[in-house]
């Protein structure tokens, strides 16, 4: 669990109902059905005219990474890494075949099949180096969905408060009404620049920077599975991938 995530998402709920209260409005003032409609499910509509569907399943699918990060222990990998270039220098490469099954990580476990199977180290990197940018293209591209909607959620709300301004001018005879439609109409900013700064834009960086460190890590991999395929000394190789962490 990603406390820093947790705190982030309390702190703005905090911020936005507290301040509404301290300010007067009271929690009543922020929920406005029509603001919700032009804003979220506006911005909804937008982004999914933008998205590709697979795009969208996977920018589902990999959200959760905010509360709950793919697990993540280089120096736990270097070890391991290290420990199978020992294996590979006193039993052969063969040696590393009865790890290959035990292993979760798709890419990890295509990797270290190939070094078993005595592929060249150089189409080793290349068919890694191919499944790797293909599946970080992907990620970043679902994270830019939550870009995208935070992009969009702004003007939504101007165009939610551009409409209810819309309707107060047609009760500008009706004085006791104004001041209840001007505040509803503001609403709809509040939902669009809130939405988009205290979670879409803020969530879009997280998967961002989360998909960027997954995919250093995986570049680390490759080059230890390298190293193994070529032989070199184990504390080479951990001397070499130290410099990822």
């Amino acid at each position: 669990m990603d406390r820093l995530s947790v705190i982030g998402i309390v702190l703005a709920i905090a911020a936005i109902t507290g301040g509404s209260v301290l300010k007067g409005a009271g929690l009543s003032g922020l929920w406005s059905p029509a603001a919700f409609v032009i804003v979220i499910v506006g911005t909804v509509a937008s982004i999914l005219v933008q998205t590709p569907i697979h795009t969208f399943r996977r920018a589902l699918t990999i959200v959760r990474w905010v509360f709950r990060p793919p697990p993540s222990d280089r120096r736990a990998m270097i070890a391991q890494l290290v420990e199978w270039s020992t294996t590979a220098r006193k039993q052969g490469l063969l040696g590393l075949e009865a790890q290959v099954q035990n292993l979760e990580d798709p890419f990890l476990r295509k990797g270290l099949q190939m070094v078993v199977d005595g592929v060249e180290p150089e189409s080793i990197r290349q068919m890694l180096e191919i499944e790797m940018h293909g599946q970080s293209s992907r990620d970043l591209a679902a994270a830019k969905v939550y870009e995208g909607m935070g992009i969009y959620a702004p003007t939504l709300g101007i165009i939610g408060a551009v409409l209810g301004l819309m309707a107060v001018m047609k009760n500008l005879a009706d004085p006791s009404k104004l001041g209840h439609g001007i505040a509803a109409a503001f609403t709809a900013t509040i939902y669009g620049i809130g939405t988009a700064n205290l979670a879409l834009l803020p969530i879009a960086s997280k998967l961002k920077g989360l998909v960027n460190s997954q995919t250093e890590e995986r570049e680390m991999i490759v080059e230890g599975l390298i190293a193994i395929a070529q032989g070199e000394n184990p504390r080479n190789i951990e001397a070499r991938l130290s410099g990822y962490l």
